[in-house]
């Protein structure tokens, strides 16, 4: 079963930089190391567990499709759930008609020169950007995670992740099926939107389709497809924090 968000992906076209405009936002931002992929990263734990990837390619890689998005201004690009159980909810996600590629091993090799490594269940475009790649760590996940969770701002991890989609019903069944229950309606007026959420551990996910023509789902998803569009972030204490957007890398974030 999914237990829980493990990390949303923002991808950046220059590491450093993301790195100060996210602490300039209030958050604590831990270098993360390097994947033999020709990425690296820097990571914003909380303390739910989950945590916000921000990655950069080393050099540009056209042929990777977090290239396109990167040059249409970066942002929100992927998200990761845990699960307890990688293959059974694999085998789930494919029964209910989602095609994901077969497992396969990533490393990091993090600045003080930890070696990290996992398995990666990744879907088939093109599902990725609408359900999740999974992750099962080989090494400790506390060490994958920074342990720095305490942010400025006051953040303290993810309440709702929304993905732009055309069909939320069809969306949601590998979902359903590995959660072993539908998903809730869900009305957001905000974004003239409407779908299905599904409560997962600590975590919302939203699926939720444009209800007009011209809702900035339907600009998002003609400009960038069906994809991950917001992270609503909790605080750990009273009243939220704005941020400024102009700093978060073409990232669409909110404290709540």
């Amino acid at each position: 079963m999914f237990t829980g968000i493990d990390h949303v992906v923002i991808v950046v076209a220059e590491l450093e930089s993301a790195i100060a405009g996210f602490t300039s936002a209030g958050f604590t931002v831990v270098r993360g190391g390097t994947h033999p992929i020709g990425t690296h990263n820097a990571l914003i734990a909380f303390a739910d567990g989950s945590y916000l990837e921000l990655i950069a390619f080393l050099k540009p890689d056209t042929r990777h499709p977090w290239q396109m998005a990167l040059d249409k201004g970066g942002g929100i690009i992927d998200f990761c759930m845990r699960t307890d159980n990688l293959a059974a909810d694999l085998e789930s996600m494919r029964a209910a008609g989602a095609m994901m590629g077969e497992p396969y091993s990533l490393t990091r090799d993090r600045p003080d020169g930890y070696h990290l490594s996992w398995m990666l269940a990744v879907p088939e475009p093109p599902l990725s950007g609408r359900l999740p790649f999974l992750i099962k760590d080989d090494t400790a996940r506390d060490e994958r995670v920074p342990r720095e969770r305490a942010h400025r701002n006051g953040a303290a991890g993810i309440v709702t992740l929304a993905i732009a989609v055309e069909d939320p019903g069809a969306t949601s069944r590998p979902y359903a099926r590995v959660l072993g229950f539908p998903g809730a309606p869900v009305q957001r007026p905000d974004l003239e939107a409407a779908g299905v959420t599904f409560t997962i551990g600590p975590n919302q996910l939203q699926l939720l389709a444009s209800k007009t023509g011209n809702g900035p789902l339907a600009q998002w998803i003609r400009d960038r497809g069906q994809s991950p569009f917001e992270v609503v972030l909790k605080t750990a204490g009273a009243g939220a924090t704005a941020l400024d957007q102009a700093v978060l890398q073409g990232a669409r974030i909110r404290i709540a």
